[in-house]
């Protein structure tokens, strides 16, 4: 740990055309805040990934987030992150207008920022190093391209998760490179809510052929029981942002057709080892890092179903 701080104190002498290592920094902690709720299995892959990267550095790392999407809450997470001069902060930003403040708030105390799995679209902006994640509007492109490359004409696009912006964007970018008819369905984090209203839209519109979930295991595994219920497998086409073993087994068994793969590991892996070597080093890479997307079909799911299993992938 000494030589860790030794190595903060030097890094404060060294300057950057975007920031500059914290100045005498006594703390070596490194603080992540993201959006990710308690019962969704994709953020404890992130947590993973931070912790991993936290014993590989040898460096103290927070993870924190609140119990559900409330941006409100989150900004005082950050608030309270920038309150104890961490060596660098890391964040997702699904509402930039809610969040920004407080991120800028850690900007101007100095704080190294780098943003992760959300806000690709805003991170410089508000003054981060760089951004690990997909690009979500261009990952929605491929998975509607790919869902009318296999016929598709009619779906739907399930959002679990609403007022993120970075579902939004996949909302739109699905409509841009599927061409045909798409309506959004709003829903709860509730896999009986989601199965429930799922199951109630394709009764009632029998043209449905498509559904492009927006997570794998809140919303993905749940549209895939509703199809099952409906007595509609294989006439309704159901894909997923994100994945889960248990999405994964139903594109391995042909009840659904692909997963969207982020790496959402790396995301929480990479940003504490970049801060790491900032703080070190005053080394940062010179621009964002794209985690995704990967489209995940059947060919592929049984490879990567364990390392699911194990909060890997």
């Amino acid at each position: 740990m000494k030589s860790f701080v030794t190595g903060l104190a030097a890094a404060a002498a060294l300057t950057l055309a975007t920031a500059a290592p914290v100045a005498a920094q006594q703390n070596s902690r490194i603080i992540v805040v993201s959006h990710g709720q308690a019962n969704d299995p994709f953020w404890s892959v992130v947590k993973n990934g931070v912790a991993a990267a936290g014993q590989d550095m040898k460096v103290q790392v927070d993870y924190r987030a609140p119990e559900t999407f409330d941006m409100v809450a989150m900004g005082q997470l950050i608030d309270a992150a920038v309150n104890q001069k961490p060596a660098g902060l890391i964040v997702s930003i699904p509402d930039a207008s809610a969040l920004g403040p407080s991120i800028q708030k850690a900007v101007a105390a100095g704080i190294p920022v780098i943003s992760m799995n959300s806000g690709s679209d805003v991170s410089k902006k508000l003054g981060a190093l760089l951004h690990v994640g997909q690009d979500e509007v261009e990952a929605g492109r491929i998975a509607g391209a790919k869902l009318k490359e296999m016929g598709g004409k009619v779906g739907l696009c399930v959002n679990q998760e609403v007022g993120n912006v970075s579902l939004d964007l996949r909302c739109k970018g699905f409509m841009e490179g599927f061409g045909g008819k798409v309506t959004v369905l709003p829903v709860t984090n509730d896999p009986a809510d989601i199965r429930a209203k799922v199951k109630a839209a394709v009764a009632s519109d029998a043209s449905v052929d498509t559904i492009l979930a927006l997570g794998a295991g809140t919303a993905g595994e749940p549209s895939v029981a509703a199809v099952k219920e409906a007595g509609k497998t294989g006439a309704i086409r159901v894909a997923t942002f994100d994945m889960s073993a248990g999405f994964l087994k139903s594109v391995a068994s042909g009840e659904a057709v692909f997963a969207i793969d982020q790496q959402q590991y790396l995301q929480g892996y990479l940003p504490v080892v970049f801060l790491a070597n900032y703080a070190k080093y005053g080394l940062m890479p010179g621009g964002d890092v794209a985690s995704g997307p990967n489209l995940i079909t059947k060919e592929k799911a049984n490879q990567v179903v364990e390392l699911s299993a194990k909060g890997i992938r």
